[in-house]
């Protein structure tokens, strides 16, 4: 035995118990993503050149830090507020789906200024006529004007008598109220005070009850107000907030101490509100909301449930397959499945990473992937016993030939999850962190865990029986005579997959790329879609696309609309069904622009995958076999997304996930058949390349057959029970590691062979 074994037992009990540490009390350790516990995601963009040259440097973290400030006194349990690139801040607010008051608080800008208003009645008249120049129309002499139209046009001639040329030193405004433009008002433009001297600010109520705010400068601010309400008495003064005169009461007396109260019919929550973004401080620049996602709480626990399910299926279905396949080393085999699941919970933990919708998807794809190590060793061991060979020179061979294979399959996978980390946002990020920790965690179990139980089964020469049931005969097939039909039915599946992508893209992008919003809701009662659509083009929302959704019995539907704004959607639903009696699950808003980023974002992904690969195999193999293995990724990824637009659902970021994922998987089969030619060409040397190429493709197809018959299982499971949330990542799946088997054995090795020189 191995004289290292007693520290390798350790390693594994340590890192085993470490991770169930880290993990324990789950509910504690484990943080949920705003999909499963509902909550309100907002990516935020700093405008950066509305900054003085000098203040740039800083305005983001300054923003950062303000925004976090606002939340914390708005009362948000584990809020989370970080930087994204260079102008970007992400906002996720668990337990909130109020969303229009968490986008008033978190964009406001709250820059508060104090303006005089001129008294100068003639100033205000050149002002206005400097705004809203006035043209005179000649009429003709003969035209008889009413004693009404003769004083209409003397005003206008006075009007346009008046220099248009704005009073210097002034700008003019309109004072608000009610939320409507009530009065013309001139502000001298420099402020006579601002809000950086502002010490506190409370919501409290005038003589008529309203709701307005009240603030307290500090001591500085105090004797510039006291000063200027001496100096100034009989005049009004502006308090504008965002540049918006909210009131502009005038100064009866002189205001010491340095109190005083802002109006403006504020509702409640509306003045309670802007008493603290006050309080947080104002942002150094505009702030604008450039995407938003709103999970509702049912909604974050029906995904739970539907999670949890497709997790117990999807590993219930492998377990029993090993078990059934390969017996003894099946057992181990899912002993191996069960633990990398402890540790990748505990790695999730141990690295405070937020488990989400996709998430899970990427927990229960880890399972099937995982199996196909496994299957690897477990079939170079069945070679191995064809051999005759001891059990323990059988386990040793087993291992050492199928680990550069299965080292390589999972670093190009590994690496399009990266990839994936890169260019993602929210739930997306969880998705390929989750996919990254488990194929780490899989190695270690595969390559390490299970080799020591094998070690410690066989100690002191004992034997073993590894008889493994072997439903699929290593077959003699001449793929590579037949090469052709694989290539005349890839290019018909091309051809029509590339078609339906061209002419169809713009039609089955999602808002993810093309802006807008999007509502998942559920009635209480059977939906009425000609009701709601037209109470939508009565607010205004014409152009809204309704659609069933999910099973019958939830009652729910999706709203998809190019308006941003929410307000006139969820007014048309109270119109439609009453107040009440409907609930938004899910509601995700996003601009033009973030929309045309993500797509990029998305593009670049791919594209990045593909050459990080090719370069990856060029460097495990040759150049030829990395720029065949990259078409096949190509290939594949291609015709899994023509099959899906066919199907008529749309490209969404999860689908972006998907093809990459895909990307992944396919790159693995390819790799596991140039890894035995490879081998096949050192020792059998007086065999022809397609020769090679055949055995290496019937040496093989088990595995390809079996790592695939796996990976569909749990996928199914996704699919089947996973939600309405999951189904389209699950079918591309399904559809893409399908494709991917087809290509690796008809496609992957011909090519090979098709272009090496004849001798």
């Amino acid at each position: 035995m191995d004289k290292n074994f007693k520290w390798k037992v350790l390693l594994i009990i340590a890192v085993i118990g470490g991770c169930i540490w880290a993990a324990y009390p789950p509910q504690e350790k484990i943080h949920l993503g705003l999909d499963l516990k509902g909550g309100i995601h907002l990516l935020l963009r700093v405008d950066t050149d509305k900054l003085p040259e000098k203040q740039r440097e800083g305005a983001i973290d300054r923003a950062v830090e303000i925004i976090r400030n606002r939340i914390d006194q708005f009362g948000v349990r584990e809020p989370s507020i970080t930087r994204q690139g260079k102008e970007e801040i992400v906002v996720q607010l668990p337990g909130l789906t109020d969303e229009l008051r968490a986008r008033e608080i978190v964009s406001q800008t709250a820059h508060l200024e104090f303006k005089l208003v001129s008294n100068d009645d003639a100033l205000l008249r050149q002002a206005i006529a400097a705004a809203n120049p006035v043209k005179i129309e000649e009429k003709p002499q003969d035209t008889a004007e009413s004693p009404a139209d003769q004083a209409k046009s003397e005003l206008e001639k006075l009007a346009a008598s008046l220099p248009a040329v704005m009073p210097e030193g002034h700008e003019l405004a309109v004072l608000e109220e009610d939320s409507r433009p009530s009065e013309s008002v001139l502000l001298e433009e420099k402020p006579v005070l601002t809000g950086e001297h502002l010490e506190s600010a409370s919501i409290g109520f005038d003589q008529y009850g309203q709701p307005v705010v009240e603030f307290q400068l500090d001591s500085e601010g105090a004797k510039i107000f006291d000063d200027v309400t001496f100096r100034n008495v009989g005049r009004r003064l502006a308090i504008v907030l965002d540049n918006k005169v909210r009131s502009a009461p005038v100064i009866r007396d002189r205001i010491p101490g340095g109190k005083g109260q802002i109006s403006g019919n504020f509702t409640n929550a509306q003045a309670s509100d802007l008493a603290l973004v006050l309080r947080a401080g104002a942002l150094p620049a505009p702030v604008k909301v450039i995407e938003q996602r709103t999970i509702g709480p049912t909604l974050g626990r029906d995904s739970i449930e539907k999670g949890v399910k497709a997790s117990i299926g999807g590993a219930a279905l492998v377990i029993l397959f090993m078990l059934f396949y390969y017996r003894v080393s099946g057992f181990i085999a899912s002993f191996a499945v069960l633990t990398n699941l402890f540790i990748l919970i505990g790695l999730l933990a141990v690295f405070n990473v937020s488990l989400t919708l996709p998430g899970i998807a990427g927990i229960i794809l880890t399972i099937g992937m995982a199996v196909d190590a496994n299957v690897l060793i477990n079939e170079r061991m069945r070679e191995e016993m064809r051999l005759g060979k001891a059990i323990r020179s059988v386990i040793s061979a087993g291992y050492h030939k199928a680990f550069s294979v299965i080292f390589d399959s999972n670093a190009t996978t590994i690496l399009a999850a990266a990839i994936l980390l890169w260019f993602g946002s929210g739930p997306i990020r969880g998705f390929s962190v989750t996919l990254m920790l488990g194929l780490i965690a899989s190695l270690f179990t595969a390559l390490f865990l299970t080799r020591v139980i094998f070690d410690f089964l066989t100690r002191g020469k004992r034997d073993l029986n590894l008889r493994m049931i072997e439903l699929i005969k290593q077959p003699t097939f001449d793929w590579i005579g037949k090469r052709f039909i694989g290539y005349a039915l890839s290019t018909i599946l091309i051809g029509t997959s590339l078609f339906v992508i061209i002419t169809r893209e713009q039609q089955n992008l999602g808002i993810d790329f093309t802006g807008g919003s999007l509502q998942e809701i559920r009635l209480n009662s059977e939906p009425d879609l000609s009701k709601i659509r037209g109470a939508l083009e009565t607010s205004g929302v014409g152009s809204a696309q309704l659609q069933r959704y999910g099973d019958a019995a939830d009652n729910a539907i999706i709203i998809r609309s190019k308006n941003e704004e929410t307000k006139p959607i969820f007014d048309a639903l109270t119109q439609a069904v009453g107040a009440g009696n409907f609930e938004v699950r899910r509601s995700d808003v996003l601009g033009p622009t973030a929309g045309k980023e993500l797509f990029v974002k998305g593009v670049k992904a791919i594209l990045l995958s593909l050459v990080l690969i090719l370069v990856y195999i060029w460097y495990r193999f040759n150049f030829r076999f990395g720029i065949f293995a990259t078409l096949m990724v190509f290939h594949d990824a291609i015709i899994a997304l023509g099959i899906y637009l066919l199907s008529g659902r749309e490209i969404s970021l999860q689908i972006v996930a998907a093809i990459l994922t895909i990307i992944g998987f396919s790159v693995n089969d390819t790799i596991v058949i140039y890894d035995r030619a490879r081998e096949n060409l050192k020792t059998m040397r007086k065999l022809s390349i397609a020769e090679v190429f055949n055995l290496s493709i019937n040496q093989t197809f088990a595995r390809s057959l079996l790592t695939t018959v796996t990976t569909l299982l749990v996928v199914s499971s996704i699919f089947l029970f996973g939600g309405p949330a999951l189904n389209d990542f699950s079918f591309i799946l399904l559809v893409g590691f399908a494709i991917g088997v087809y290509s690796t054995v008809f496609v992957a090795g011909p090519l090979i062979v098709d272009s090496t020189p004849k001798n």
